[in-house]
């Protein structure tokens, strides 16, 4: 071992390391704090939209009514896909559809104006336009994998309400489409996490933004990042009564299994955006005739209280996926509609790693064999 190599720390996994900063998003894990530039994830979750929060995510303040308009305006001209884009989901239909999203848009690189331009200005107009292309994606191939025909964007619904029109062919509720809008506004953005992370790596070596975002997806894919609201429902189908969910954390925890949807690798406290889906379900559960969900979950709560000492608290994942279940949206889209709302956060890193690039290359220590020579194939021992 080399030298001087024993006063070396690890920080696996690179906890608590800073590489960079960054004016946009404010973490405080041991108070429970989230803000997107300056703003309480609480009062954006209340009172803005997707949209709104887009801007703010991209340009730095909340927008003014025109400025808004005419961003809403872009989003909505941009919701089209080239024909080759859905024959490839066709040929690939029976994959999982965060498969099915990588590869669409690494493919939509090929067909993107400004496509290897890294300047500011291109970079934002292509994240612009896949904000609006990704959603498309989701909802052709939830139809063509049916066998269905895509059906067309409707240009006079917002984001969230357009997504749930060209999946389920129907027009979403007011309330349908609010808790999904509100869904996306929480997940836009959250830091150096491994999706994000991953997309400023690429970045980092003047790849595209298509390549950052691809990359991205396919961080998010991995069910230790984006799969706990897909696992949630499966949980709570396990778990089958509010009265067993005592029993199911018990042998779990006995076991040394998690328990999905709790922990976090910030928060030590409830994530601050868990509150604001756990309404959504609440009132679903009931408006839905099948409060036994919200029952089930909000028991499986208070069977972890002991462990909340320990910072295992209940994340924003534990309540999203049951909201997408009581909405009907088929369980392996519960990632892609997280991807949905993230690809404006995704963009911005990538652009902060843009406006002041390097490439990112940190250092693994050394611990195998020391020094040996080389023994020719004949003097090896069988």
């Amino acid at each position: 071992m080399a030298e001087g190599v024993a006063t070396v720390k690890i920080y696996r996994g690179l906890r608590d390391v800073y590489f960079d900063r960054s004016p946009c998003t404010y973490i405080d894990g041991r108070a429970g704090d989230l803000r997107y530039r300056g703003y309480s994830i609480h009062d954006l979750a209340e009172h803005s939209t997707f949209e709104e929060v887009s801007w703010l995510l991209l340009h730095g303040d909340l927008p003014t009514k025109s400025q808004l308009m005419e961003f809403d305006r872009a989003l909505k001209s941009e919701r089209e896909l080239p024909a080759a884009i859905y024959d490839i989901i066709g040929m690939i239909k029976s994959a999982h559809p965060m498969d099915v999203l990588r590869t669409s848009v690494s493919a939509l690189a090929a067909f993107a104006p400004e496509a290897t331009d890294n300047s500011h200005a291109a970079t934002l107009r292509k994240g612009v336009r896949l904000m609006s292309q990704v959603p498309v994606i989701i909802a052709a191939h939830a139809r063509m994998r049916k066998d269905q025909v895509p059906v067309p964007p409707d240009r006079e619904l917002g984001h969230a309400a357009n997504f749930l029109w060209m999946l389920k062919a129907e027009k979403p509720s007011r309330d349908a489409a609010q808790l999904v809008d509100r869904d996306l506004v929480l997940h836009a953005e959250h830091g150096s996490n491994a999706s994000s992370f991953t997309a400023r790596v690429v970045t980092g070596t003047n790849a595209n933004l298509h390549g950052a975002i691809t990359a991205a997806v396919a961080a998010l894919s991995g069910p230790a990042h984006g799969g706990a609201a897909e696992d949630v429902m499966k949980m709570a189908e396990e778990i089958g009564d509010p009265l067993r969910a005592a029993d199911y954390v018990r042998e779990r925890r006995k076991a040394g299994e998690p328990i999905t949807g709790f922990g976090h690798r910030v928060y030590r406290v409830e994530d601050p955006r868990a509150r604001h889906m756990r309404a959504g379900v609440e009132r679903l559960s009931k408006e839905m005739g099948e409060p036994r969900w919200y029952q089930i979950l909000q028991a499986v709560v208070r069977a972890m209280t002991p462990y909340a000492r320990h910072g295992v608290n209940v994340n924003v994942d534990f309540y999203s996926g049951a909201v997408y279940y009581l909405l009907g949206i088929p369980r392996d889209l519960f990632v892609p509609v997280f991807a949905i709302g993230r690809v404006p956060g995704w963009v911005v890193q990538v652009l902060e790693q843009l406006d002041n690039n390097i490439l990112i290359r940190p250092l693994t220590l050394y611990n195998g064999p020391a020094p040996r020579s080389y023994v020719p194939m004949l003097q090896r021992a069988e």
